[in-house]
């Protein structure tokens, strides 16, 4: 089961409150992930990445394990601690300013 934290807005939007748990089969990558939250969710379509070309949108950001993801190849292996629960994949609202 993988844990998957969604940004305020995208929680509302969903209807979820907390947490999201997923089940992803194969390997867990980013791409799986998303494939399996927007499956689940499917009102999430085209919010955290394009539809058409699959890349993130440009002000969000994807973390695990303290670590930065968001410039990971979409189909590189999650770290393990995601892929068994003990982590969640963390969705980040960025934000933008000067």
């Amino acid at each position: 089961m993988i844990r998957v934290t969604l940004p305020a807005h995208l929680r509302k939007l969903a209807h979820v409150d907390g947490e999201v748990k997923l089940e992803v089969d194969g390997q867990v990558t980013q791409h799986a992930v998303l494939d399996a939250l927007e499956a689940r969710y499917p009102m999430l379509r085209g919010t955290i990445r394009d539809q058409v070309t699959q890349k993130r949108r440009a002000f969000v950001r994807f973390f695990a394990c303290q670590e930065d993801l968001s410039h990971e190849p979409p189909d590189a292996p999650l770290p393990d601690a995601v892929a068994r629960g003990a982590e969640p994949f963390m969705i980040v609202g960025a934000i933008a300013g000067g």
